[in-house]
């Protein structure tokens, strides 16, 4: 048996550097595939757990160009750096999660916040904002796209998914007690909750439920010709898991670098809660020595909203449109800290991309953030201002995507968008709060993660 091994390990190199030469004669990005099926995997995950990951990338791109090649978690990969870069079922997603049948659940979002908050904040002191975070998340997921409301089953999903998503950015070795063993593990029991799940609701939809009571029974009602079913329930069961990843990390890292961006700029907490001021100077006829100055508020954000409201009431579409400044807010954390560092794609057949070719089968690795700390396009990019997003239509296109862009653009971003500020709401009118830690280091594992979870001393500033 030791001979056997032996002998492979001799003839892998080989036979990998036969492979690599077989494909010579195409003109790959410069760079190199590192050591087989680990490449430089290890290496970029320890510059994104040291928060480093953009110092690693642009010794890449000073020594190999804007695109080169390497290798990440078993796969060779194209690194693409730039503007250019952020271009390269939708149908069913949109449908559900359009502005319009959006409109009919910041009520029940809204509920859930509220009990969450119920639940984990009242009667705290200090608590950890992003563990906490996730899980009003992930339950606004489950209540919301699936109908799956609390309790036993609900519990089990969110422990399965959170060892899903563990190993998503992993080295794919397939070995008991690995992070991707793991991950594949949960991966499967997700799928059996969602095949017993998708059951549940076919029978409820068989029996004339509405198409559009959650995402599940709106991906079963797609109907093509002849009034057949179009997609499969693994397709569906895809899509699912497609929009829990998508939903669950980016959501809940967004909302916890607001709360720890509003705990260190008093002025910018002022603005969310009250509204933005500005002093306007009217001039008089009246020999006074500076005319007069005005105070207006620009835009009456938080609790001008919360006092229009009568106990109990529930906030509205029109609430949500009101709250520009918070979003704005909510925008620059994403620039300054974007929830996605990068993403994959598979190549399906051979492309051309600056001047090389990219193998069919090869993954491109786009970093969609490395733009939003360039001086040529933000100013001062290292300072927290949300007025950079007063005109969006004056920012040059394509340096600025936290939900993609034009006919690619996120089909969940009017719904992150809702969560956001119904959370946000919450927070600022009903509690007061400063930093635990003054660390302001955050580590990326894949998403960013502040020191210890974000400890936060809170104090109720009225009851919920």
């Amino acid at each position: 048996m030791n001979i056997i091994v032996t002998i492979f390990l001799v003839l892998l190199p080989v036979f990998l550097l036969l492979v690599r030469r077989r494909g010579s004669s195409k003109r790959v990005p410069p760079g190199s595939l590192g050591f087989p099926i680990i490449g430089q995997s290890l290496g970029m995950l320890r510059a994104m757990r040291a928060n480093t990951a953009e110092k690693w990338l642009e010794e890449r791109v000073q020594k190999y160009g804007p695109v080169s090649k390497l290798s990440l978690f078993g796969k060779p990969t194209v690194f693409i750096y730039g503007q250019a870069a952020n271009k390269r079922v939708r149908d069913a997603l949109e449908s559900f999660l359009k502005p319009d049948r959006l409109k009919l659940y910041v009520g029940k979002m809204e509920q859930e916040v509220r009990n969450h908050l119920e639940t984990y904040w009242k009667d705290n002191r200090i608590i950890k904002v992003l563990p906490l975070m996730k899980t009003l998340t992930f339950n606004i997921i489950c209540s919301l796209l699936f109908g799956l409301e609390d309790g036993a089953q609900r519990d089990q999903m969110v422990h399965y998914f959170q060892a899903m998503i563990e190993g998503f950015w992993s080295i794919p070795i397939n070995l008991p007690f690995t992070r991707f063993n793991r991950s594949l593990e949960a991966s499967k029991d997700i799928q059996k909750m969602l095949k017993q799940l998708i059951s549940e609701k076919l029978h409820e939809f068989n029996n004339s439920a509405s198409s559009h009571q959650d995402l599940i029974t709106c991906l079963l009602g797609i109907l093509g010709e002849n009034n057949q079913e179009v997609l499969s329930e693994n397709e569906i069961i895809h899509n699912v898991m497609l929009i829990m990843a998508a939903g669950y990390d980016t959501s809940s890292v967004l909302i916890t670098f607001i709360v720890r961006v509003l705990a260190k700029n008093p002025n910018v907490h002022e603005a969310v809660l009250k509204g933005k001021t500005s002093l306007n100077f009217i001039p008089t006829r009246v020999a006074l020595p500076f005319g007069f100055l005005n105070k207006i508020v620009e835009n009456a954000e938080q609790e001008e909203i919360a006092h229009s409201k009568s106990f109990g009431e529930s906030l509205t579409w029109e609430d949500l449109g009101k709250m520009k400044y918070t979003w704005r807010v909510a925008m620059e954390t994403m620039r300054t800290f974007p929830p996605i560092f990068g993403g994959f794609r598979q190549t399906v057949k051979d492309i051309q991309y600056g001047g090389y070719v990219i193998p069919k089968g090869w993954q491109i690795f786009r970093i969609m953030a490395k733009t939003h700390m360039d001086s040529n396009i933000f100013q001062e990019p290292e300072k927290f201002d949300p007025s950079r997003f007063e005109n969006t239509t004056s920012l040059p296109p394509y340096n600025f995507v936290p939900f993609g862009r034009g006919s690619r653009i996120c089909p969940g971003y009017e719904f992150a968008k809702i969560e956001t500020l119904v959370t946000i709401h919450y927070l600022v009118t009903h509690f007061t709060w400063k930093l635990c830690c003054t660390d302001d280091f955050f580590s990326r594992d894949p998403m960013p993660v502040p020191t210890q979870g974000l400890p936060i001393e809170i104090v109720p500033r009225k009851p919920l």
